[in-house]
């Protein structure tokens, strides 16, 4: 898997100067370690089906999917490990993190050197300028953390990723994701215990906080990732909230037939 990741790495269109960094302080070295326990996840753990990873255009691109977790977004990282081990050719996705996440110890520099940043639009912008590929989960904490009873129900979508689609000109690829929803069900949601440490939530799960450290492990469910084709949008950024809300229903309501695809690939959880 090293040689693998190696030749991969070398094949990525994101720039980088002198010192092995890009303007937002991806580091590709720092990449190729994480890549190796992403890729065992990926191909051994939660066993990544995907389709039409093809209709991926090069370029600038917004990857749009549905979310969910509880404890982490294994979601993110499996769609970005698929655009790595399978994508071409290999890109690095950007992730849009949280306000809070920069605030981790140790997180917010990982956070960092894998090529994700703070879900500013004046972030997303300049990365879209430089031809990257960002994913963007518009359910936010709400489709992240839910209950099990809640599971593939598409919570309310932010507006802000198709404001800057029209703004810099950039197509967006829905994705519907399967397996998230199971690999840590979720019991409850213990907002005001978040609150105590900085969190806009705090899960209970099936193994979250009852095991410990382990219980942010996934279950080893089958994760199914499907890529419809590439929506393109046309019109003024600064339009009122309901003439935006209209095409953003659009992107929602293929995710939805996406993720209906996916749910009705697999046969149970595990296969």
């Amino acid at each position: 898997m090293r040689e693998e990741i190696d030749e991969r790495l070398a094949r990525i269109p994101t720039r980088l100067n002198r010192y092995g960094f890009d303007p937002f302080g991806f580091e590709p070295r720092n990449m190729r370690n994480q890549m190796l326990t992403m890729g065992a996840l990926y191909k051994y753990w939660l066993r990544v089906e995907t389709r039409g990873i093809e209709r991926v255009p090069e370029g600038r691109v917004l990857l749009i999917a549905n979310h969910a977790g509880n404890t982490v977004a294994f979601d993110g990282a499996m769609l970005a490990a698929a655009m790595f081990f399978e994508g071409e050719p290999p890109r690095v996705v950007r992730g849009m993190g949280e306000y809070f996440l920069p605030t981790i110890p140790f997180f917010n520099v990982m956070m960092q050197r894998s090529g994700s940043v703070v879900g500013r639009p004046q972030n997303c912008v300049n990365l879209l300028e430089q031809e990257e590929a960002i994913m963007v989960f518009p359910e936010g904490e709400r489709g992240f953390v839910k209950t099990y009873s809640q599971r593939y129900q598409l919570q309310r979508f932010g507006l802000g990723f198709l404001r800057l689609a029209l703004e810099t000109g950039t197509p967006i690829v829905p994705i519907g994701i399967v397996g998230a929803e199971e690999q840590s069900p979720g019991i409850a949601n213990l907002r005001s215990v978040g609150r105590l440490f900085g969190s806009p939530a705090f899960p209970i799960t099936l193994t979250f906080p009852f095991l410990g450290l382990a219980g942010f492990l996934p279950l080893p469910v089958k994760f199914h990732i499907h890529f419809g084709n590439p929506l393109t949008f046309e019109g003024d950024p600064n339009e009122d909230d309901a003439t935006i809300q209209e095409r953003v229903d659009v992107v929602k309501d293929e995710i939805k037939r996406l993720i209906a695809d996916g749910l009705a690939t697999r046969k149970s959880w595990f296969t």
